[in-house]
């Protein structure tokens, strides 16, 4: 099921630009989504895009990654092992405000008359600027212009750019800077997709310096006890005649510059940015660190972050950039997918990848298994230095998933389904806790990576740990059932799929937990065997003995796997089939998400999904089925699924290539990549669908360019149709080390392979072994099955 575009956006206002998202007009009427669309961030904070003035806005937010108020969760009903804290990510001091006065009168959007307007979030400067000539009742006309970078050079760093001209007159004009700590603006609703609503401040501020332009506090929450230092710092440019203020309220700061503005002479403000926060150090400390920060920026300048600032984004798009010909559109939706990923993940440090980034408060920041699945090949096979950080931020928590395991009676460690700091915050568990799928997708993202790597050192001095933990978990968890002729069973779960819960023998859940049992057995035979030292080092850790080894091995040999050989499909459970198919025919749109409208009771006793779940399955571990298992399988369950998650269209969009379905799989890949700007889920106002935006990458390279990998090595089989708009398309792979550039053309019906760093690679092109040499390319005939 494929939702329509919720926002029509029309090209007078959002024209096609291949490296822009451009907004030619001031439109309120997108001012919500605009917000989270126009977000600037590096992956350690965020700002919406929200206007520098303040006004008008529906949250004016700034976000940092892993910075979070923590809240006892109260259960009408309690039970043994339930969560008992949440956490949701803080709406910090917001810094970017800037007020503008002209003639004591204030600048003010809606009621401006605007005679040009333009705001772009520029992809390749990695910049959000905006240009705006404002004419008064008096007949004063004034030009503003504004660039806002979050540096991906400098973490802690953000900074504006805004220049004001009175083009034909004298007149006062007034540019407040200011620093804000708002009370909660986001209402809350019945929507579970949106972030907690607090009642008044969460933070407290404990120490405030100013001296010159600067201003910088120490805060703290309430009751996570975490540090924050926020500091503004300027420098002002300009010939005309000025002076400055410094003024505190409770809650504000203000630098207040009061200009005699002269014809045609520019007034310009560069405003800098800083963040700094912790557990454990003082405010005290932190607003050292931040003074620091302001020190430096203020020594080299706002063009020199400007100069890094594209040179970062010159890499990344080196690496990562998917070029698509004879489409502008498609051009631009992809690539502000991608520059999305990057301001998600960059300098996410020490911390995971929230489900809406740095852009929203939906899902309260918290990190889910979708970042393993849905993102972490993108990383891995462009970004492998960031991916390993996603994965060690991963092995942090590994003591609290041995906790969390205790708590829900299970051996081993059961990573949390969703959180901040590692514990649990889920409170319902059904479709929370009894997922513990998550385990397989991490260790799934874990071989993943060290497959395209070739990373072992990481593998056995970290990898191996967390993969004797979990495989621990499934050997408790499950059972060898005499009514199943002694295979090993696996009950009370809940797969990927949220409308089908605590069900037994998910089949998802089943497949992937042998796939961890049997890759923790080979790597720890394997270091015992390579790395004697360090295998002991996992011993005195663990205390692991062999005949673990040996049991999870038998339990992965005898794992059940719902299978219905009358139909030739794969259950999605044991009882799947025994539901009644939920009445799509006489659902109308507005009744879905079903979340919002039905009860779930009423949702799990139907055969309806939410999530793709046995598709996800044939995607991951596609050896796992026959070509005609999944053809079967997806004709199945393809009509059950609804629209209700993001998660989903990516993999229907790769597994219908794979089942020769092209013109679905195309707007299955349409649904991907356009879910946040054309608002297809509803809620793009609240923040982007990270894992949604990394489908769309797996969709192109998984699906339409048939990229597998298996034990480091590629092979690929393009999927095309006649029908596609695109003339080719170009990106890379990183692997082992090495750069493969894949390159596809329309116009001569060919695919080009080539090594374009690094020395040797053999890669497959449909069933064929090709032997690359570095920057000798070889070009293979498209197949197309329309």
């Amino acid at each position: 099921m494929i939702y329509e575009e919720r926002i029509s956006q029309p090209e007078y206002i959002y024209p096609k630009d291949e490296w822009r998202l451009v907004e030619t007009r001031f439109a309120p009427s997108f001012l919500e989504a605009a917000e989270t669309l126009f977000s600037t961030a590096n992956g350690y904070f965020g700002i919406r895009g929200s206007f520098e003035e303040g006004a008008p806005a529906y949250v004016n937010g700034t976000y940092i990654n892993a910075f979070y108020e923590s809240w006892p969760i109260v259960y009408p009903e309690k039970a043994y092992g339930f969560a008992k804290t949440g956490q949701s990510i803080v709406n910090v001091p917001d810094a970017k405000m800037i007020r503008l006065y002209v003639d004591d009168e204030p600048f003010y959007l809606p009621t401006a008359n605007l005679l040009g307007f333009e705001r772009s979030l520029d992809m390749r400067q990695g910049t959000l600027d905006r240009k705006v000539k404002w004419e008064m009742p008096s007949g004063k006309q004034i030009s503003v212009e504004t660039r806002r970078l979050v540096s991906f050079r400098h973490r802690h760093l953000a900074a504006i750019s805004y220049e004001v001209t009175v083009l034909n007159a004298e007149a006062p004009v007034v540019i407040s800077s200011e620093m804000v700590l708002h009370e909660n603006q986001q209402e809350g609703d019945d929507d579970p997709r949106r972030g907690r609503s607090f009642r008044g401040r969460v933070l407290s501020t404990v120490d405030r310096q100013s001296r010159d332009g600067r201003i910088v506090w120490g805060l703290r929450t309430q009751h996570s006890k975490m540090a924050l230092a926020s500091g503004v710092d300027h420098v002002i440019q300009t010939e005309c005649p000025h002076s400055r203020t410094v003024e505190h309220q409770n809650g504000s700061g203000k630098v207040v510059y009061s200009i005699d503005a002269k014809p045609g002479m520019p007034i310009k403000l560069i405003k800098y940015i800083t963040y700094h926060t912790s557990r454990s150090a003082l405010p005290s400390e932190l607003l050292g660190r931040a003074g620091r920060t302001l020190d430096r920026a203020i020594a080299h300048g706002f063009e020199d972050l400007l100069k890094s600032q594209r040179a970062f984004m010159d890499g990344f798009w080196h690496r990562s950039d998917m070029e698509v010909r004879g489409d502008p559109e498609l051009q631009q939706i992809i690539r502000f997918n991608l520059f999305q990923i990057c301001q998600a993940t960059a300098r996410a440090e020490g911390a995971g990848i929230p489900a809406k980034g740095l852009t929203g408060e939906g899902y309260e920041g918290h990190y889910f298994w979708d970042a393993e699945i849905y993102v972490l090949p993108f990383l891995i096979f462009t970004e492998p230095r960031i991916a390993k950080n996603m994965l060690l931020f991963r092995y942090s928590m590994l003591d609290k998933a041995r906790q969390r395991a205790r708590e829900v009676n299970q051996k081993g460690a059961l990573f949390p389904w969703r959180t901040i700091n590692g514990d649990e915050a889920s409170a319902y568990y059904a479709a929370g806790t009894a997922q513990y799928h998550i385990n397989a997708d991490i260790m799934h993202a874990l071989k993943k990576y060290v497959d395209a790597t070739g990373d072992e050192e990481f593998l056995y001095r970290e990898g191996a740990e967390m993969l004797v933990e979990t495989a621990r978990l499934w050997l408790d968890l499950g059972f060898f059932s005499e009514s199943r002729g002694g295979q090993f069973c696996i009950n009370g779960v809940t797969g990927p799929d949220e409308y089908n819960t605590v069900v037994n023998n998910n089949a998802f859940t089943n497949l992937m937990a042998r796939n961890n049992l049997l890759y923790a057995a080979e790597t720890v035979e394997r270091l015992r065997e390579k790395n004697p030292g360090i295998f002991q080092v996992l011993v005195d850790r663990t205390g692991l003995a062999m005949s673990e080894v040996t049991e999870w091995k038998n339990a992965a040999d005898r794992m059940f796997v719902p299978y219905d050989k009358e139909r030739g499909i794969h259950l999605q459970d044991d009882s799947f089939l025994d539901r009644e198919r939920w009445d799509f025919e006489n659902t109308p749109r507005e009744k879905y998400p079903l979340l919002l409208h039905h009860h779930p009771l009423v949702i799990y006793r139907h055969q309806v999904i939410k999530q793709a779940d046995v598709m996800l399955a044939m995607f991951l571990l596609g050896n796992e089925f026959t070509e005609e298992q999944k053809k079967k399988n997806f004709d199945f369950y393809d009509p059950l699924t609804t629209g209700d998650s993001s998660l989903s269209a990516c993999i229907q969009c790769i597994m219908a290539c794979e089942a020769g379905y092209l013109e679905k799989a195309a707007r299955y890949a349409r649904y991907a990549a356009l879910v946040d700007l054309r608002d297809i889920a509803g809620n793009v106002r609240d923040g982007l669908h990270i894992a949604s935006i990394g489908g769309t990458w797996m969709a192109l390279v998984y699906g339409f360019a048939g990229m597998r990998e298996h034990d480091g090595r590629l092979s690929f089989r393009p999927r095309l149709s006649r029908k596609a708009k695109t003339k080719g398309s170009r990106f890379r792979i990183s692997i082992r080390g090495q750069t493969l550039e894949v390159n596809s053309d329309r116009e001569t019906d060919q695919v080009t392979y080539q090594l374009v760093e690094g020395s040797r690679l053999t890669i497959e092109h449909c069933g064929e072994e090709l032997e690359l040499a570095v920057h000798v390319p070889v070009v293979r005939d498209l197949q197309f099955t329309d």
